[in-house]
C-alpha cells in the first residue's frame, strides 16, 4: 500500500487550521506558568524562606483573590517595586514572598507615567540580560559540537532513576561511560498542580530523596536532580564526560503538567538540549484545554529561540467517545486518533516558531504493541508517522509489557526501524526507559538493532505495506480524519467526551488564563521568537 499523496495533503491541512486557530488564541494569552517563567527569565531561581519555590510564591501572592491583574502580568508592578526599594530581581522576590512587600500596593505607582516608563524600561533590561544568555548557551551548544562532534543517529537515551542532584550527577557520568547519547530527567511536580490536585481530591507524590544526608555520608544540601539547580550540575557533568569520550551528550528533561512555560524558561537557561513536552497528552491528562494550549506556546517560542528540541509523544489515548458509546475501540481507532493529535501537536509547534528540526516525533506507542499482530501495528505506526512527518526526526520509548520477553520490545523496534529510514538515513532517536537492564547491554543492544534495520532500509527498494500493516494503515487514517473533523465541529467535546469519563480530574488551570494586555507585551516580544 501507498499511502496517497492527497490522502495526507488533506490531514495535514486540516490538523494545519487547528494548530493555526489555537496558536493565534494562545500566543496573545497569558497563565501563572507563563508569569512564573518570565521571574525566572527576570532572575529569580531556587526557594523561598519557606522552602516553597520562589517564583510560584511570588505570584501566587500577586494574583490569590485578583485574577483581574493576570492580563496586565505580574512583570510592570515587579520592576516598578524593584525601583523603588532599589532591590535586585532575587532580592525583591524573597521580600515579596515573605509578605514584607505587597505588589498589589507597588501596582498603584504605575499611574504615574514616568514610574510606569521607568518600570518598562526596566523588564526590557532584564529581559534584554535573558536574551543574551539564552543566545550564548544556544552558540556554546554549537561551538561544542563543533568541537567535540556529534554522536551518530540514532542516539540512545536512558532515564536518571537518582531523584537527587549529587547522585543523579554520578549516574549520568556512569550512562555516558556506558555509550548513552541522551540522559533524561525528570523535573518534580510543581507547587501549582500539586495544589489543584489537592484541592480536587487527588494526592501527588512529593519529591523525596533515596536516602538522608547522614546516611549518604554527604553535608550538602539535597537538591532535586530535575530543579534548575539540580539540572545545572547535570549540564556540568555530561559535558565533563562529552569532552572524556569526545562526543557531544544531550540533556533531556521531562515536563510535569502546568509547567511548560517554566520548564522552558530552565532550560533556555540551563542549556537543555531536549524538553519532552505534549500539549495533547496534558490535555488528556485533565488540564484545561485553553491553559495547555497558552501554556505550551509561550514554551515553544522560548525554546525556539534556544535552539532546544521539543519532544512530541505518539498521541495520547483517546477512548472517552467510545465509552459514552458504551463500544470497544479497536487498534486502527485508537492509532488513528493518537496520529490525529500528533498531527495537531507538530502543526501548533510550528505555529509558534519551532521548525521540523527542533520537533522529535514519538512513535510506536505500547499500548499498540499488544497481542500477535504487534509487528505489522508497530510497522503500519512507524510508517505512518514517516509519511506524514518526512522532516522530523522520530524518538521511541522503550516500553516492559506484561508477559513479554525483556527483549519483545526491541525486536518490534528492530522489525520497524527500517521503515522509519528517510532519505538521509536512519531518522530515529531511541530512548531506554527505566529499569530494562544492564544499561551499557542494553544501549549496545539498540546499536546493533539500528545496525540491522539500517541495512534492511539499505537494501529495500519496495516498502509498500500489505496484510495486517495495510490494513491498519487505511483504518487508521480514517479514524485520524473523522477525529479531526470532530474536533472542528464540536471542539474538545469530540476528544474529552461529554464529562469526566475517565475517572481523573478535569479542567486543571481552568480559569488561571487571560488575554494579556498591551502593557504586559514589552518583555515576553522582547525574548520570545
Amino acid at each position: 500500500m501507498t499511502i496517497e499523496a492527497r490522502t495526507v495533503d488533506r490531514l495535514l491541512d486540516r490538523a494545519d487550521v487547528l494548530a493555526a486557530a489555537w496558536s493565534a488564541r494562545a500566543r496573545a494569552s497569558t497563565t501563572p506558568g507563563c508569569e512564573r517563567a518570565l521571574l525566572r527569565l527576570s532572575g529569580v531561581s531556587d526557594l523561598d524562606r519557606a522552602g516553597r519555590p520562589l517564583a510560584w510564591s511570588v505570584v501566587d501572592r500577586y494574583l490569590a483573590g485578583h485574577p483581574e491583574r493576570l492580563p496586565g502580568g505580574i512583570l510592570s508592578a515587579f520592576a516598578v517595586a524593584s525601583l523603588e526599594y532599589e532591590l535586585g530581581p532575587q532580592e525583591l522576590a524573597l521580600d515579596v514572598a515573605a509578605g514584607a512587600i505587597d505588589l498589589g500596593l507597588e501596582a498603584e505607582l504605575l499611574g504615574d507615567r514616568q514610574r510606569r516608563e521607568d518600570a518598562e524600561a526596566e523588564a526590557r533590561r532584564w529581559a534584554a540580560a535573558a536574551t543574551e544568555r539564552i543566545d550564548a548557551n544556544r552558540v556554546a551548544r554549537r561551538e561544542l559540537i563543533d568541537v567535540l562532534g556529534d554522536a551518530p543517529l540514532p542516539w540512545i537515551g536512558a532515564a536518571i532513576d537518582e531523584p537527587e542532584a549529587e547522585d543523579a550527577a554520578d549516574e549520568a557520568a556512569a550512562l555516558v561511560g556506558a555509550g548513552i547519547d541522551v540522559v533524561r530527567v525528570d523535573v518534580p511536580v510543581g507547587r501549582e498542580l500539586a495544589d489543584r490536585l489537592t484541592a480536587v481530591g487527588v494526592e501527588s507524590e512529593p519529591w523525596r530523596p533515596r536516602t538522608e544526608p547522614a546516611v549518604r555520608g554527604r553535608r550538602s544540601e539535597l537538591v532535586p536532580a530535575g530543579s534548575q539547580r539540580g539540572l545545572a550540575a547535570l549540564r556540568g557533568t555530561l559535558d565533563e564526560a562529552a569532552a572524556g569520550r569526545e562526543s557531544y551528550v544531550r540533556l533531556a528533561t521531562t515536563t510535569p503538567r502546568l509547567a511548560a512555560p517554566e520548564g522552558a524558561a530552565v532550560a533556555a537557561f540551563e542549556r537543555v538540549d531536549m524538553v519532552e513536552a505534549d500539549p495533547m497528552a496534558e490535555i488528556l491528562g485533565g488540564v484545561d484545554p485553553d491553559r495547555a494550549l497558552a501554556d505550551h506556546a509561550f514554551a515553544h517560542r522560548l525554546l525556539a529561540r534556544a535552539g532546544t528540541v521539543v519532544a512530541l509523544g505518539p498521541g495520547p489515548l483517546v477512548v472517552a467517545p467510545d465509552l459514552a458509546r458504551g463500544v470497544a475501540p479497536g487498534p486502527a481507532a485508537l492509532a488513528g486518533r493518537a496520529l490525529a493529535l500528533e498531527l495537531v501537536a507538530v502543526a501548533f509547534a510550528r505555529h509558534n516558531g519551532l521548525p521540523p528540526s527542533q520537533v522529535v516525533v514519538g512513535a510506536m506507542p505500547d499500548w499498540l504493541l499488544d497481542g500477535e499482530a504487534g509487528a505489522a501495528r508497530a510497522i503500519a505506526d512507524i510508517a505512518l508517522r514517516r509519511r506524514l512527518f518526512p522532516d522530523h526526526l522520530l524518538w521511541l520509548d522503550e516500553t516492559a509489557r506484561a508477559g513479554s520477553s525483556p527483549d519483545a520490545w526491541l525486536l518490534l523496534a528492530t522489525a520497524a526501524l527500517p521503515i522509519s529510514a528517510p532519505a538521509a538515513g536512519l531518522g530515529a532517536a531511541l530512548l531506554v526507559t527505566h529499569g530494562q537492564g544492564e544499561r551499557r547491554g542494553r544501549a549496545t543492544a539498540f546499536r546493533d538493532a539500528a545496525g540491522v534495520a539500517r541495512a534492511v532500509a539499505a537494501s529495500r527498494a519496495d516498502r509498500r505495506l500489505i496484510g495486517p500493516a495495510e490494513n491498519l494503515v487505511a483504518a487508521a487514517l480514517e479514524a485520524a480524519r473523522e477525529l479531526l473533523d470532530g474536533i472542528a465541529d464540536e471542539g474538545w467535546r469530540a476528544v474529552l467526551g461529554e464529562g469526566p469519563t475517565s475517572g481523573g480530574p478535569r479542567g486543571l488551570g481552568a480559569g488561571a488564563i487571560a488575554e494579556r494586555s498591551d502593557s504586559a507585551d514589552a518583555f515576553p516580544a522582547a525574548v520570545l521568537r
